[in-house]
């Protein structure tokens, strides 16, 4: 075990102990993504939320400037299936049990993917209509490896038509359904830029391995309209990257 990815571990536990659940977000104190709970004053809200101001190695960042190297290939085994839920901030879905991605040495377990829109992720100053995270929790140390794809209008994708055809409707709801595979929601090609961050929505803790897939998938226009009727703008502004490498996998 890395001492690097023990010491994260160790901050995953001290400073967000509900990422254990399925939410990754802060629970208990409003937040949102406009106006006097939005992104500018995450960190004023609570004591907790401190890293959201303070940080200094923050998510998401507009992707430039990055320097290639012999970084290792990600591979995907996810399970299908799952629970979809309407979490006030967005749609979630909490994976099946048993999914995992590797990087390298290091194996992963996917615990739920969400979305957001537009992207959150820029790359070069641009944006996607749609960002999906599948998060992740590294087996050893419970630190957390997330793997961002973008999505964009054209092909129709039937992995995103089953999702958006069953989102629920309201903050709250929930529910199950089957035979959905999250692989389809993957380009053909997993080249991808990586860098530390840190969760997108507070506490804003900076224990992530971040994965952005170059490639994006498409999905039909329509789905994308389902989920912006639902969340029209859920998506924390791009930040500096503070002198942090951005690698690339090619």
């Amino acid at each position: 075990m890395e001492r690097r990815d023990f010491l994260r571990g160790l901050a995953l536990l001290a400073a967000c102990p509900l990422c254990v659940k399925t939410t990754f977000a802060a629970e208990g104190v409003h937040w949102s993504y406009e106006g006097e709970s939005g992104p500018e004053h995450w960190g004023s809200l609570s004591k907790d939320n401190s890293a959201c101001a303070a940080g200094s190695q923050q998510s998401p960042l507009d992707i430039r400037g990055a320097v290639k190297a012999d970084i290792p290939d990600l591979a995907t085994d996810w399970k299908s299936g799952g629970t979809i839920l309407n979490n006030g901030h967005t749609i979630q879905v909490k994976a099946a049990p048993g999914g995992t991605l590797r990087r390298g040495e290091k194996t992963y377990e996917l615990v739920q993917y969400h979305f957001h829109a537009p992207s959150e992720h820029l790359i070069e100053g641009k944006s996607f209509p749609m960002e999906v995270h599948f998060v992740h929790k590294h087996v050893e140390t419970g630190a957390l490896g997330v793997l961002g794809v973008f999505l964009v209008p054209g092909a129709p994708n039937t992995t995103f038509a089953s999702l958006a055809a069953a989102f629920p409707q309201k903050a709250g709801e929930e529910v199950t359904f089957d035979g959905v595979d999250p692989t389809g929601l993957l380009p053909p090609s997993l080249a991808y830029w990586a860098y530390e961050g840190s969760l997108t929505t507070p506490p804003c803790s900076e224990i992530v391995d971040w994965m952005v897939a170059m490639n994006p998938i498409e999905v039909d226009a329509a789905d994308i309209k389902k989920f912006t009727a639902l969340y029209s703008m859920n998506a924390r502004p791009a930040l500096t990257a503070n002198r942090r490498y951005i690698l690339s996998s090619s």
